[in-house]
C-alpha cells in the first residue's frame, strides 16, 4: 500500500486488508487465477439462492459470474441449483465476502459488481457497503470504467449510497427506479409484489481513479478450485 499517491476519492479512514485471515476452507476458481477464455469477469455479493446469479448466467453466456453467499442455508441450496444448471461460467462460492475478495481477486480485475438488496444495517449504517473502507478495496479490484450495481428498497440506504457515491467516493452515478415487473431475486419479486418502490444506483470507476490498494496482492492466491 502507497501512501503518497494523490486518491481520487475522499475517504479517510483506510481499510486494512492485511489483517484478514483466508476464509475456512479458502479456494479461487480456476477461472479467476487463468481466465483462459478471456471473459469478463463480474461479482455478485450476497447471492442468496441464486436466483439472480443462475439467471444471469443463462442469459450472459460471455460473462463469467463469481457468486458469493456467506449464509449456510441460503449457500447449501444455490449450491444444488448450481449442479443442476451445470453453468460452466459460474462459480458459487461459501464465504465471507470481504475475507474471500481480499484474498482472491487481483486488482483492476472485475468488471462488474452486484450487491442486490444487501442488509440495509439500519441499527449500523457503519456497516452499510460505501460507509465502510472497505468499499475502497473493492473499488481497487474493479477495472477502469467498471460498474457497481447496487439494488435495494430502503430509499434512506439509497439517498445516503447516492450521496456517499458522489461526495466521498467521487464516483459518476446513476440511480434508476426498479420495473415493477423485475424478478432479478426472491427479495425484489417480494417487493414489488406488495407495491414497493426499489431503488438501483449505477457507480462507474473513472479511467485513473486511484485507490491505496492499486497494487496491493495478497500472497495466497495459489490454492484454486
Amino acid at each position: 500500500m502507497t501512501d503518497n499517491i494523490e486518491l481520487t476519492h475522499h475517504q479517510l479512514r483506510a481499510f486494512q486488508p492485511e489483517k484478514l485471515s483466508p476464509p475456512r476452507n479458502f479456494i479461487i476458481p480456476n477461472m479467476v487465477i487463468e481466465n483462459k477464455d478471456n471473459l469478463p469477469l463480474l461479482l455478485e455479493i450476497g447471492a442468496g439462492k441464486g436466483k439472480h446469479a443462475l439467471g444471469f448466467v443463462s442469459q450472459n453466456p460471455d460473462k463469467h459470474l463469481v457468486a458469493i453467499e456467506r449464509t449456510r442455508n441460503k449457500f447449501d441450496a444455490f449450491a444444488k441449483l448450481t449442479a443442476l444448471q451445470n453453468a460452466p461460467n459460474l462459480d458459487a462460492i461459501h464465504a465471507d465476502a470481504i475475507a474471500w475478495i481480499v484474498h482472491a481477486i487481483a486488482p483492476s480485475s472485475v468488471a462488474k459488481i452486484f450487491i442486490l438488496y444487501p442488509n440495509p444495517e439500519q441499527h449500523n449504517p457503519n456497516q452499510q457497503w460505501l460507509n465502510m473502507p472497505f468499499f475502497e478495496f473493492l473499488l481497487s479490484r474493479l477495472r477502469d470504467d467498471g460498474e457497481v450495481v447496487l439494488v435495494t428498497n430502503i430509499g434512506s440506504y439509497m439517498d445516503n449510497a447516492a450521496q456517499r457515491a458522489t461526495e466521498i467516493w467521487c464516483l459518476p452515478n446513476t440511480r434508476y427506479q426498479v420495473p415493477i415487473d423485475s424478478q432479478r431475486t426472491h427479495f425484489e419479486v417480494k417487493y414489488l409484489a406488495r407495491g414497493e418502490t426499489c431503488w438501483e444506483l449505477s457507480m462507474r470507476k473513472p479511467q485513473g481513479y486511484k485507490t491505496r490498494f492499486d497494487n496491493w496482492q495478497a500472497d495466497c492466491r495459489g490454492t484454486k478450485k
